[in-house]
């Protein structure tokens, strides 16, 4: 049976957040290491999100908008909009500074943000590469039809189809729109699934989804149905079981308590690098 991780009410800033990932007895779903949906939430002509600079090491993130959209920013000299169904795709790796903020056009028009936010752990040997950030937009990520589901391979590798997005580990996200009610299996072979419900109905196994929350279904139970009503939306993702836990403290992710606490020093002495056009 999946298990239910009800998600934590919270905010940065002026936006509402649910906390999905960590929780204290699932720390992961395969490599992803944290999951926060944000809003959906209304903002007036004037107001928007601002997440000024901040670091991170030893983790990718992808920050994947329903509604609305956010100005990227980072260390590398990259400044990206991230607009829906787009892939933005950034990995911390050794050290990386970065902020987003609501672009000028959205903030004084009035707008409507939604979306996800998920961290995945970098293996063991790959922690401290470089810092980069990957972009692709919408139209270039392949579809596959399912079951009635209209399935986006996001990132990672799923249902015969692959994101043209480079990870450093076995990994699937997947954006799936039931067009139809219908049903998708998600194989054991996938090992740990999770299943995000954004809008509709739809259920996992025998477990009908919730708003806020994320079902699990573990990578020894077999293989899971997914069913959705015409309408359903969610997000699916997981892969191979982590090894072992990984170290989380803030922004920080590492395998061993040494790395988080050069991390802290770092970030406290002002040695992580600034990010061009955003003082923070």
């Amino acid at each position: 049976m999946p298990e239910t991780i009800r998600g934590r009410a919270t905010s940065i800033g002026r936006l509402p957040v649910r906390r999905i990932l960590p929780y204290r007895h699932r720390r992961s779903v395969g490599p992803f290491v944290f999951v926060d949906e944000m809003g959906p939430v209304d903002f007036a002509p004037g107001e928007g999100i601002d997440v000024p600079p901040h670091p991170h090491i030893g983790l990718s993130t992808l920050t994947y908008m329903f509604e609305g959209g956010l100005d990227h920013r980072d260390s590398t000299g990259v400044h990206q909009t991230i607009e829906p169904g787009a892939v933005n795709w950034m990995t911390a790796g050794e050290g990386v500074t970065h902020s987003e903020r609501t672009g000028e056009a959205l903030r004084a028009a009035g707008h409507r943000t939604h979306g996800l936010q998920v961290w995945v752990a970098l293996p063991e040997g790959s922690h401290d590469v470089a810092p980069s950030f990957q972009h692709v937009p919408a139209a270039d990520l392949r579809v596959v039809e399912r079951g009635g589901a209209r399935l986006r391979i996001v990132a990672g590798e799923a249902f015969g189809a692959s994101s043209p997005v480079a990870v450093h580990a076995p990994l699937f996200h997947v954006d799936a729109t039931f067009e139809a009610s219908g049903e998708v299996t998600l194989a054991a072979a996938m090992g740990e699934r999770g299943a995000v419900l954004i809008d509709g109905e739809a259920r996992l196994g025998e477990v009908a989804l919730e708003r806020g929350s994320i079902e699990v279904w573990g990578a020894d139970e077999g293989d899971a149905v997914l069913s959705g009503s015409t309408g359903a939306r969610l997000i699916l993702l997981g892969g191979p079981a982590l090894p072992r836990e990984p170290l989380m403290h803030w922004n920080f992710v590492a395998w061993e308590p040494g790395a988080i606490e050069r991390a802290k020093r770092r970030w406290a002495d002002g040695g992580f690098p600034a990010v061009p056009g955003d003082p923070g």
